[in-house]
C-alpha cells in the first residue's frame, strides 16, 4: 500500500518549500506595511496636533499682546490723570498759603 502513494519528487519538494517561504514572506511584508502605515498615521496625527497647538498658542499670544497694549494705554491714561491731580493739589495748596 505504501507503494500506491505517489512519492514527491525533489523538484516538487523544492517547489512546496518555495511556496511556503513565499507565503511567509508575503505575510511578513504585509505586517510590516501595516506597521509603517500605522506609524505614518501616528506621525500625521502628531503633526496635525502640533499644528493645532501652534495655531492655538499663536492666537493666545496675539490676545495677550492685545491685552498688554490695552493695559499700557490704560496705565498711561491713569498716570496722566494722576499727574494732573497732583498738579491741582499742589496748586490748591499753594493758593491756600497766600
Amino acid at each position: 500500500m505504501a507503494q500506491d502513494l505517489p512519492l514527491e519528487s525533489p523538484m516538487d519538494q523544492a517547489v512546496r518549500r518555495l511556496e511556503q517561504a513565499l507565503a511567509t514572506l508575503q505575510a511578513r511584508v504585509a505586517a510590516r506595511v501595516e506597521r509603517v502605515a500605522e506609524d505614518e498615521n501616528g506621525d500625521l496625527f502628531a503633526q496635525a496636533q502640533v499644528s493645532e497647538d501652534r495655531t492655538r498658542l499663536l492666537a493666545e499670544l496675539d490676545a495677550a499682546r492685545a491685552r498688554e497694549q490695552a493695559l499700557e494705554e490704560v496705565a498711561a491714561e491713569a498716570s496722566a490723570a494722576l499727574g494732573r491731580a497732583a498738579a491741582e493739589v499742589r496748586a490748591a495748596l499753594a493758593a491756600g498759603e497766600h
